[in-house]
């Protein structure tokens, strides 16, 4: 009785705690007490923020000076610009660039406004491209003399870690392991400028740049193709061509209709503007390290017009979207005028590689 008695005066109490609760939830108090205008505005106030950071995340750095770049570096470190040091020092600033650019790398961005971004993802692919080609070209060919040199050890832990997965955000995240390689990039910098023999090596050889205009050949080609299938195009079958007695595992079609999809139109383009960003940069650092070996050959001039075409696929974009017009119409398109720049470009490194091939 005595039990009864004292529960009975709880009851009320936690009755008339639910209904304040309930009352404080309701959206009648909401708006009363104005949490209905505080969220809007806040909602407002959150999407506006997001679209300014987008277009500030959205704009691709603009160019810089290697020489000066480089220079900075080793004045800071108290050393000297000795052969490879000028590409070496580039190649560390492309690769900061690509972290510390406003917005940071968005690759491997999960939340907003990062995820929903789509156009500097691919430039960042593209200047991640050319990176891993510098590195690897770094590692296998600039610091070597011959085939049975020794590899660099400090090229060794780079080169790996610039080939890591694009797109992981954690565990490790793609931007720790790219900090990791180029910490090593500057510790093989150092070691390059240093008095020790046998320390740090970079050769200035004619078949060492010629080996690496190979791959850009290779990669100039590729972002061709791909930004001229933008208008669609038929194409013939020249995989055999030249060897009679060449042979292709699976067997292709004597013609092809070659087009890029509608929606991954600008991705191209984009990840063709971020490559070609990252080697005008990387050329002209091999024009001043590789100076003596172009005036040989009386081929500066060939390498300065390849950076002149390089440069005009990084001109201002007038239009608020990359457009694809098809053939002599009224509307232009970006993507074979990109094409024609890196074409010429491309047919000039030909030029290049056969006249520094030559004796």
């Amino acid at each position: 009785m005595d039990t009864q008695e004292s529960a009975s005066p709880t009851k009320p109490k936690l009755g008339a705690k639910v209904t304040q609760v309930a009352t404080l939830y309701h959206p009648r108090t909401w708006k009363e007490k104005g949490l209905w205008w505080t969220l809007g505005l806040f909602l407002v106030t959150y999407v506006i923020v997001f679209i300014v950071l987008g277009f500030i995340w959205s704009r691709s750095p603009g160019e810089f000076d290697v020489r000066e770049s480089a220079l900075a570096l080793a004045n800071n470190e108290q050393k000297k610009l000795v052969p490879g040091y000028v590409t070496a020092a580039t190649t560390i600033r492309i690769a900061e660039t690509l972290l510390d650019k406003p917005g940071g790398y968005l690759s491997n961005d999960i939340t907003p406004p990062g995820v929903y971004l789509d156009n500097i993802p691919n430039w960042e692919f593209g200047v991640l491209t050319e990176l891993r080609d510098l590195a690897r070209s770094l590692r296998n060919e600039f610091s070597r003399s011959q085939t049975q040199s020794i590899e660099d050890k400090d090229l060794q832990v780079a080169e790996p870690k610039f080939s890591y997965d694009s797109e992981s955000w954690i565990l490790p995240s793609t931007e720790s392991e790219y900090r990791t390689g180029i910490e090593a990039l500057y510790r093989y910098l150092n070691r390059l400028a240093d008095d020790k023999a046998f320390d740090g090596q970079f050769f200035t050889r004619a078949d060492n740049l010629s080996a690496y205009l190979q791959v850009v050949e290779k990669r100039l080609g590729s972002l061709a193709q791909r930004l001229a299938a933008g208008v669609g195009q038929t194409r013939f079958n020249l995989d055999l061509a030249g060897d009679p007695n060449a042979r292709q595992s699976t067997p292709s079609p004597a013609q092809s209709q070659v087009k890029t999809p509608w929606l991954k139109i600008d991705d191209v383009f984009f990840e063709a503007r971020g490559y070609t960003w990252a080697l005008v940069h990387t050329l002209k650092a091999l024009e001043v390290d590789f100076g003596d070996v172009l005036a040989n050959k009386n081929a500066i001039v060939s390498l300065k017009q390849i950076v002149r075409e390089l440069e005009n696929t990084q001109s201002f974009i007038w239009s608020p979207m990359i457009l694809n017009g098809t053939g002599f119409g009224p509307m232009a398109n970006h993507s074979l005028i990109m094409a024609s720049y890196i074409s010429r470009a491309n047919a000039a490194i030909i030029d290049l590689r056969n006249l520094l091939l030559q004796g």
